[in-house]
């Protein structure tokens, strides 16, 4: 190995006795990439198992492929033979494949199919093909079947180009699902036609979807996927997510996929899992295979087909529907085989044993190819540990990601608010909680995600004023929870875009301080869509104070748009915990935050550098 010392290290001397492993890594992403080359002449290639394996149209044919080496028998059935697991089997070839090819007529497009699979086990069972690009589930049985495509339901692109993205990113998460008011599952459409508008004119310039790939289950957020290369049937056709796509980057949004590579569902009449009756196959065959907290399979990044499936899968998002990037979820669970559960209190635990060196090298070929997909793509990962260099370039040592979420902050707030009141803040942990991070290391910001959504937690919103939003939230009203309430999301909002990082983000309505939590149809609530919507109506009623919190959230991130504050260094220019006075500079703006519950303060004085005294003029406050 190269004697070089990376950037990374040059940069962070603590850094410096684990140059050896970050060489190693830089080394063994390079072989990697050069075994691939040899073998398929580019990652492209090397990432294209979703036009090879599954029931594929090619010159008038249909032609059947699947991974199952351990398999003792495979057979197609659907609809076009009644089901029968005798009259199409499948043969087996040296890779480990199964292939079946078949005239066009005998399976018309659209009809439901499966493959029978008699595994290693002896068990025989009806499985979902790997790499299936449609499925549909029954109404009743809720069984889950795949869906033969033709070429012939393509979607035709009336936006050719991508957004270019030339300021910080200023996301908006949502959940197509829950985008609407009534009680029901909303769809593709719905949201392009009625939510789209929406965040465009708020001012975000990116959308960061979830529960794309299709789960079985409706409440788990879509972070148990079953069919990686399958948009959720739930909401609509895959057209109607590409007019989704389309109707955004119409509107110049960037549009982010929340890819769920951590993990995958356990189902096995539904998903990957034991599909060759091997015990393991995608996923580790000892414990490892076994996520402790989730109750879901963990991916072997090691296995060559397993990086084929996983990049083939970025590949298929970002060019069959012009995703622009993606959140990558439950990163720190890939990277440590512990799955994050410890604390990441020294440098040690970043460099040693605990960590999969094949997750790395799979993040350091997802990011490869993205980059190269859309050399502008943003790539972030929902990481907690901290690691080192996650975000930088892997040429100086780094993974590759683009950004990273500041997942500290909305922990913070919701702690901070749930054991003491504003008036006992310590501003100085509240600084060093905000500035604390990687400074060569692009972050996220955000005071509250879907995760602080979540039934059994609540909004800051709900936090801050509770019980009285459902009765004092008139504007006629004159209540001291609602106005302290008020005044106190709008502050901690503007404090986290102002000083938390890079970008931006928000969750679906907690931009006008939606009330309540967020909770699925379940057993335990009679499987209601009571609160599994956004009530827009909130927002819209100019009888109600919510359009206050809208319009603050418009002007604070024309701010972005304006004076390109995110780019640039944040300082803090007066920290008087005594007084609660907070004030931070962040390029030409100056932030001015009094947390002083009865006190307005005239001449108190802020000490700016010399390049930075002038005349200032109010753009935006809280009151």
């Amino acid at each position: 190995m190269t004697e070089d010392v990376p950037q990374l290290v040059k940069e962070d001397p603590w850094l410096e006795p684990f140059t050896k492993v970050i060489r190693y890594r830089q080394e063994r992403y390079h072989h990697a990439l050069d075994l691939i080359r040899e073998g398929w002449g580019n990652l492209s290639n090397f990432a294209s198992l979703h036009q090879q394996w599954g029931l594929q149209l090619v010159n008038g044919r249909w032609h059947m492929t699947e991974w199952l080496p351990e398999a003792q028998s495979v057979s197609l059935v659907g609809e076009f033979n009644e089901w029968n697991g005798e009259t199409h089997p499948l043969a087996r070839q040296s890779d480990g494949t199964w292939t079946l090819s078949l005239p066009y007529a005998t399976i018309r497009p659209h009809q439901k199919y499966k493959l029978r699979v008699t595994g290693k086990d002896g068990t025989t069972r009806d499985r979902i093909p790997a790499t299936v690009q449609q499925v549909e589930q029954h109404p009743e049985t809720h069984d889950f079947a795949a869906l033969a495509l033709a070429n012939d339901y393509d979607y035709q692109w009336k936006c050719t180009t991508r957004p270019q993205l030339e300021e910080a990113p200023l996301i908006y998460e949502a959940h197509v699902g829950i985008a609407g008011e009534e009680g029901t599952v909303h769809s593709y459409r719905h949201f392009a036609d009625h939510v789209i508008p929406h965040i465009a004119r708020t001012g975000y310039n990116t959308i960061q979807l979830m529960a794309v790939a299709e789960h079985p289950y409706y409440g788990s957020f879509g972070y148990h996927v079953s069919s990686f290369f399958a948009p959720s049937s739930r909401f609509g056709s895959p057209q109607d997510l590409k007019y989704l796509i389309d109707t955004a980057h119409a509107a110049g949004l960037v549009v982010l996929m929340d890819v769920v590579h951590s993990h995958a569902v356990k189902n096995i009449a539904e998903g990957l899992n034991d599909l060759d009756g091997s015990g393991a196959l995608y996923f580790h065959g000892n414990e490892n295979g076994d996520h402790p907290d989730w109750d879901s399979k963990c991916f072997d990044y090691g296995r060559e087909e397993v990086q084929r499936f996983l990049l083939s899968n970025i590949r298929y998002w970002m060019e069959e529907f012009r995703f622009d990037g993606f959140r990558f979820d439950g990163v720190t669970s890939m990277l440590y085989w512990n799955r994050g559960n410890e604390s990441f209190d020294n440098y040690n635990k970043y460099f040693g044993l605990g960590v999969d060196n094949d997750a790395i090298l799979y993040l350091q070929l997802a990011t490869t190819l993205a980059k190269q997909i859309h050399p502008q793509a943003l790539i972030i990962a929902e990481d907690m540990s901290g690691m080192p260099g996650l975000c930088r370039p892997i040429a100086e040592g780094g993974v590759g990601f683009t950004h990273r979420l500041a997942m500290g902050l909305p922990d913070y707030w919701i702690k901070t608010l749930k054991h003491k009141r504003d008036e006992e803040w310590d501003l100085h942990e509240l600084w060093h909680t905000l500035s604390n991070r990687r400074a060569s290391e692009a972050h996220i910001a955000y005071a509250e995600s879907h995760d602080q959504a979540l039934v059994g937690d609540k909004t800051l919103a709900f936090h801050l004023m509770d019980k009285e939003m459902y009765w004092n939230m008139s504007t006629q009203s004159q209540h001291p929870v609602i106005e302290r309430g008020m005044a106190l999301h709008m502050m901690i909002r503007l404090l986290t875009f102002a000083s938390g990082g890079e970008g931006y983000l928000t969750f679906i309505g907690n931009e006008f301080g939606h009330p309540e939590w967020l909770d699925f149809p379940r057993e335990g609530n009679q499987w209601s869509y009571h609160y599994a919507r956004r009530q827009w109506s909130l927002v819209e009623n100019q009888d109600l104070l919510y359009r206050y919190l809208h319009y603050f959230e418009q002007a604070m991130l024309s701010l972005e748009r304006e004076h390109e504050i995110l780019s640039q260094e944040v300082e803090c220019v007066r920290l008087d915990n005594e007084g609660r006075i907070l004030g931070i500079k962040r390029g030409d703006l100056l932030f001015i935050f009094n947390f002083c519950v009865d006190q307005s303060y005239e001449g108190s004085e802020v000490y700016l550098p010399d390049d930075a005294i002038g005349e200032y003029r109010m753009l935006l406050n809280t009151d």
